[in-house]
């Protein structure tokens, strides 16, 4: 491990020495890389540095212990050794976590799908819930979070809902959020009082630039329509909704909340190479195999993650066991405890597999 932040250590030090040379100044896209990869290693750099003092005091600790006859020293020592032993293994701790690789994507923008599973009516109103509680934590987390389309259920929520969240580290959070999510509770179109069982389907995925998925317009036709539902004069007069379809994988994707055609069409190709890139990310996890099955990080979409049972008033993450009482503080968008604890068992994976 020494050697690895030895390694960091130098990187540190060799960026900050490229931050301020005049090509960097120069190019604003370089320059906004290089702050933020000397602000990352920053963090390690310091907590190093603190280990490293730690390690000396422990070093001179021991040495007067085996060579000091002083009674009064000795136990200066000894005490300062009782408290400088688990501060080195706290400090070792907060390394490894430090060290473990991040998901690139992990800093990227998000696109959140959100559609109704079984359960009809009450399916779709159950992913109305849903899509509250994500705006709820997305403005808890200071993120701004924009419909790009929508289809509403017959009796309230949504059938599919599709939007676009931009903020800090917000894939690094939201990843977790992927998969089926079951509610058990008394639908409200239920006449006999029967607990019911619904689900919908979160699907998160990175915003990717042109340059992470490139896609050959050859291959997508484009078609456009009238938008529908709230907006102003511009719904159902002109034609400024954009559906895109793949050709190659048969994907299709709607946007229709911006007046401009154009900016419509620029959100449209981001939800398309999102989707494209978590094809790809799924035929290679297939291909290697050896790609862990319980990663919580990036389960199966059809994986069952998380049931919100209404007459118990309670939320439980089936990925890792963990329960809260709370549903209805959850459902107004308190997650964060739920993805904290699946972010720890990832790290503990990969720190098992020896990704450190």
């Amino acid at each position: 491990m020494k050697e690895k932040l030895e390694e960091i250590k130098h990187r540190f030090e060799e960026v900050g020495q490229l931050i301020v040379q005049p090509d960097a100044m120069s190019d604003m896209s370089y320059y906004s890389k290089l702050s933020k990869e000397y602000k990352d290693l920053e963090k390690i750099v310091n907590k190093y540095e603190e280990y490293k003092n730690v390690l000396e005091n422990l070093a001179n600790s021991k040495e007067i212990l085996e060579t000091e006859k002083d009674p009064e020293f000795r136990e200066m020592a000894k005490m300062e050794l009782d408290e400088l032993e688990p501060k080195k293994e706290e400090l070792e701790e907060e390394i490894k976590q430090m060290l473990i690789p991040k998901d690139p994507n992990d800093d990227k923008n998000s696109i959140l799908e959100i559609r109704a599973g079984t359960g009809g009516d009450e399916a779709a109103i159950f992913a109305g819930d849903l899509f509250r509680m994500y705006q709820r934590y997305c403005e808890k987390n200071g993120w701004k979070l924009g419909v790009m389309d929508l289809t509403e259920g017959s009796s309230g929520g949504y059938k599919e809902i599709i939007s676009m969240i931009s903020g800090e580290d917000v894939y690094g959070k939201m990843k977790f959020e992927s998969g089926v999510h079951r509610v058990q509770r008394v639908p409200a179109t239920e006449t006999q009082g029967r607990v019911h069982t619904s689900a919908a389907t979160v699907a998160v995925l990175p915003e990717m630039e042109e340059v992470d998925v490139q896609i050959d317009m050859n291959d997508v036709r484009k078609d456009t329509f009238c938008s529908s539902g709230p907006g102003g004069q511009s719904v159902n007069t002109t034609y400024s909704a954009i559906r895109l379809t793949h050709l190659p994988t048969g994907l299709v994707v709607s946007c229709q909340d911006e007046k401009s055609q154009i900016k419509n069409l620029e959100k449209a190709l981001k939800v398309l190479r999102g989707r494209i890139y978590d094809i790809e990310l799924k035929k290679h996890n297939d291909e290697v195999g050896a790609q862990r099955k319980s990663m919580v990080g990036s389960g199966d979409r059809s994986d069952k993650i998380r049931t919100y049972n209404y007459p118990q008033g309670r939320v439980t993450d089936h990925r890792i066991g963990y329960s809260q009482h709370n549903l209805p503080t959850v459902m107004d968008g308190e997650i964060g405890e739920f993805i904290e604890q699946l972010r720890i068992a990832e790290n503990a994976e990969k720190l098992k597999d020896g990704e450190v």
